[in-house]
């Protein structure tokens, strides 16, 4: 019901890949195998993908989609970048190969705190100054986030170096990954799509050594 809704929305008589977001607890995954592949079958959706499962749960979904000869999980939809990888290179690595998972990630820029846009603080405005994202603000500017701002601000000199800014270089380190199909990236003014597209440009520069020496700097 929610993709037929979503394509009379849109306008479309398909969609290239339907994400299921999380596994329902309450659902056997097998139902929910069946489901997505009645939707690929109906011609819905051309391939289907999930969001936030765990390595695990894809396992089981691609084997139950073997079993009853139906089209299985191709893409996993997780949050990923420098502060957060641990799911993408190493949780999912034997997916990789397995059954061929791609990866569209979210979040390459850990909701702007890579960005350099909360080295001094809480900014006006942002959407961690909004009521209701009280948790988002704690992640941020919080006592537990002063690690990272430091790590971000010995970022600045680096980016320098590459002429691009934090959120270009952040966005480049997540599509140098050869498992990131794409990046899902946030913005709400026009210059902030225009910098995030600039970030195609910095991923040749990423060389070993550039690499080497932001991995030091994260640690």
């Amino acid at each position: 019901q929610a993709i037929d809704a979503s394509l009379e929305r849109y306008g479309l008589d398909f969609v290239d890949v339907a994400y299921c977001h999380r596994p329902d607890p309450d659902t056997p995954i097998e139902e929910t195998v069946w489901a997505m592949g009645d939707r690929v079958s109906q011609g819905k959706a051309l391939y289907w993908g999930t969001s936030e499962w765990s390595a695990e749960d894809i396992s089981e979904a691609a084997a139950i989609a073997e079993h009853e000869h139906l089209m299985g999980p191709l893409m996993e939809q997780p949050q990923y970048h420098m502060f957060h990888r641990d799911r993408v290179e190493r949780e999912y690595a034997p997916l990789y190969q397995e059954i061929g998972l791609g990866l569209t990630i979210w979040s390459p820029v850990a909701s702007g705190l890579l960005s350099g846009k909360y080295d001094n603080g809480l900014v006006p405005g942002t959407r961690a100054s909004l009521s209701g994202m009280e948790w988002l603000k704690e992640e941020l500017v919080g006592r537990s986030a002063q690690p990272k701002v430091d790590v971000v601000k010995k970022l600045k000199p680096m980016a320098d170096q590459l002429g691009c800014t934090r959120a270009q270089l952040a966005i480049a380190w997540c599509l140098r990954n050869a498992r990131v199909s794409s990046a899902i990236t946030g913005a709400s003014r026009r210059e902030q799509v225009e910098e995030n597209l600039g970030a195609l440009e910095v991923v040749p520069k990423l060389t070993q050594d550039v690499m080497e020496r932001l991995e030091n700097a994260l640690k």
